[in-house]
């Protein structure tokens, strides 16, 4: 089998028959789907297109698109459906997504390597490492913060922090998201979601 070359990193937004976001996958699981019977339907565009071998009968060689969203059958295994509590996993790759990469306290955009988690309230007053008590913080103003709230230290907090719903921390996971996906995250995401807004500035 060999392929049209395109972006081979690039991955596929996955879902369910009812068209849930679940996950994202490469084009080797594409494959693995395809060939298991597990494709419910497809969505968005073509992003890879497979050759494989030739058939001996009508010498026609067997061609497999891949697009960028892909609809599965079988039990979803989508925690954002299966639990009304679920809190998406906190790490600083995804909360720095959630701020757009701008440290909340002075309002600059700053490259991962110069972030930092800040918790609101710090863990030594009572706060807790959760995604409503932390928020993204340059190294500058989380070492003015220190140990204080944004009241003791008197730094303006630019945005309420909040915990993603499922489909907004698949969104915050994608490494490349295409244009088509993000259309289809979007539609997912709660209309009061902070996030809607950050996109349309082009802030995400």
């Amino acid at each position: 089998m060999h392929f049209l070359n395109q972006q081979l990193n690039q991955e596929i937004l996955r879902t369910d028959v009812s068209g849930m976001p679940l996950e994202w996958i490469d084009y080797r699981d594409a494959v693995r789907l395809y060939h298991t019977g597990q494709v419910a339907y497809a969505c968005g565009s073509s992003l890879y297109r497979l050759f494989g071998g030739t058939n001996a009968i009508t010498g026609q060689q067997s061609v497999l698109e891949i697009p960028t969203i892909l609809s599965t059958i079988g039990h979803t295994h989508n925690p954002g459906n299966l639990r009304h509590d679920y809190v998406p996993p906190l790490n600083n790759q995804t909360l720095f997504r959630r701020d757009a990469h701008l440290c909340l306290y002075c309002g600059e955009r700053f490259p991962a390597n110069q972030l930092s988690r800040d918790h609101v309230r710090p863990l030594s007053k009572g706060g807790r490492d959760t995604w409503t008590n932390v928020v993204t913080a340059c190294r500058r103003c989380n070492n003015i913060k220190a140990w204080r709230t944004p009241e003791q230290a008197r730094m303006q907090l630019l945005a309420v922090p909040f915990a993603p719903t499922y489909a907004e921390y698949i969104y915050l996971k994608g490494r490349r998201v295409l244009a088509d996906q993000m259309e289809y995250l979007l539609a997912h995401f709660p209309r009061s979601s902070p996030l809607h807004a950050r996109l349309k500035a082009g802030m995400a």
